[in-house]
């Protein structure tokens, strides 16, 4: 398995929910709210991991239909536990290679996700067969070039300065297309129409150290699975650098920033 990659664990959904499910789901709704659907719409969501989107599309949208997948079982036993709602259908599936009719859907939208498909292009084109003439794509990914996910960043300084070869691991360095041009330039190469890219930005506040640390711990992600790969001593000078850098605030709390880059097109009729 590629060094780049060994480290993605991505079964685990309730470890990797408490690791980026919480600040994800503080994304989806400004999302939706800029695609500004209409209701009654035939939603397909490619992606889910663990419903945050899933959740915000039936909260804010009122879909007619919605189906949302995925390839990790893990992730969609969770999301079918955090979203228990018959409107939703969350099925197995791959982005590259969608089992869905055709001219079918008038959303098709994927939350954080696209950046771990291998073929890109290949995923835009399904998602753009099975939409509807002028029905609408929108994406987002984390900025993780401009250190938009500010707890993973400073994980990853601090992991670095320890150990210099986890650099190649690093989400700004396996993902260096997730800025405005080079998202634009996606959509765009992909055919779709009338592409719009927005930044969408939201804290990420911890509680304390303890509330920062534990998702580490668990495994599950580059992150969590760099660091769970370490001897005890190395990920007990790992703690103690980051303990010792992160920034505080009222009561020991730890105030960070999200940032991701949302584009929506339009399928041309």
């Amino acid at each position: 398995m590629a060094e780049a990659t060994r480290h993605d664990a991505w079964q685990a959904g309730d470890s990797y929910d408490l690791y980026m499910g919480r600040w994800s789901r503080q994304i989806a709704p400004p999302f939706l709210d800029w695609l500004d659907p209409a209701e009654g719409l035939d939603w397909l969501e490619v992606g889910c991991g663990t419903g945050a989107l899933s959740a915000a599309i039936l909260a804010r949208c009122n879909p007619r239909s919605q189906v949302s997948i995925d390839p990790s079982e893990g992730f969609l036993a969770k999301a079918r536990a955090n979203v228990p709602d018959k409107r939703v259908a969350f099925l197995a599936g791959d982005a590259q290679a969608l089992a869905v009719e055709s001219g079918s859907k008038d959303m098709v939208v994927s939350a954080l996700v696209l950046n771990f498909v291998p073929d890109r292009q290949k995923s835009l084109a399904e998602m753009r067969r099975v939409a509807r003439p002028g029905a609408t794509i929108g994406f987002y990914v984390w900025d993780y070039p401009g250190g938009g996910v500010e707890f993973m960043r400073a994980f990853w300084t601090a992991a670095t300065a320890l150990d210099p070869g986890a650099i190649d691991l690093t989400e700004d360095r396996r993902f260096p297309f997730c800025t405005r041009d080079g998202l634009t330039d996606l959509a765009e190469k992909a055919g779709l129409g009338s592409v719009d890219c927005t930044r969408i930005e939201a804290p990420a506040v911890f509680k304390d150290f303890e509330d920062y640390w534990h998702p580490f711990t668990l495994g599950a992600g580059p992150a969590p699975g760099y660091c769970m790969s370490l001897d005890p001593a190395a990920r007990q000078r790992l703690m103690e650098r980051l303990r010792d850098s992160l920034p505080r605030g009222e009561g020991g709390s730890i105030p960070l920033k999200t940032r991701a880059w949302a584009v929506k097109a339009k399928v041309r009729r």
